[in-house]
């Protein structure tokens, strides 16, 4: 506790790094609150409300900081949520888990997709597939934040596209499969609609849509 307190003294820890450390596991699990968005079709289940300062946090740590106990956190919510989903079920083998991409620009700055790490650890959770390289960007994006929604429609329509291996596969085949499809964040419900299009496009018939948080 000694050298905590003196390695915070030389590198203080930022704040949502500390609202992290002051959260259980168990007052995490208990934000879980999972919500219909009807801005996406279908609609995307969100799980976790944006405004808790705990989930804020682990967003924020998540995607800026590769904080692997904010990793932690999201994946178990996710794996809780994913366990007694009904898309889900005793059978996993029909299942796809698709995190949304990078773009390559962004991905290369932080060296990881926050989205991606966070399916990989729920998914063994589970013992569900991710297929991490089902969807492609097809260009870079200028970040949402700012953008008033009918500029993040246009900002995100045809920026995926399904890849290859899906696109060369035969339609009777795609349809056999479950498609999760997961972001950090759903606010307009651009980036995931996008997403659902460009599987659509290829063929996938159930497409599940979730954020970890709205």
């Amino acid at each position: 506790m000694m050298f905590r307190h003196w390695f915070d003294f030389l590198f203080p820890p930022r704040s949502d790094e500390e609202v992290l450390r002051g959260v259980s596991d168990d007052a995490f699990f208990a934000e879980l609150a999972p919500q219909s968005i009807g801005e996406t079709s279908p609609e995307t289940a969100a799980l976790l409300p944006f405004h808790r300062a705990p989930v804020r946090a682990a967003i924020h740590e998540a995607k800026y900081h590769g904080n692997e106990r904010a990793f932690a956190l999201l994946a178990s919510v996710l794996a809780e949520y994913l366990r007694d989903a009904d898309d889900v079920g005793r059978t996993t083998s029909n299942i796809r888990l698709v995190p949304v991409p990078l773009g390559k620009k962004r991905r290369k700055e932080r060296g990881f997709n926050q989205t991606e790490e966070i399916a990989y650890r729920a998914a063994r959770e589970l013992g569900i597939t991710v297929d991490a390289g089902l969807l492609v960007r097809t260009r870079e994006t200028v970040s949402q934040v700012s953008l008033p929604r009918p500029k993040r429609i246009e900002n995100m329509r045809g920026a995926f596209t399904a890849s290859l291996k899906l696109r060369s596969a035969s339609r009777a085949e795609v349809s056999e499969y479950t498609y999760i499809v997961v972001d950090d964040v759903v606010t307009t419900g651009a980036t995931l609609q996008a997403a659902i299009d460009a599987l659509r496009d290829a063929g996938a018939q159930h497409i599940v849509p979730l954020a970890l948080a709205h």
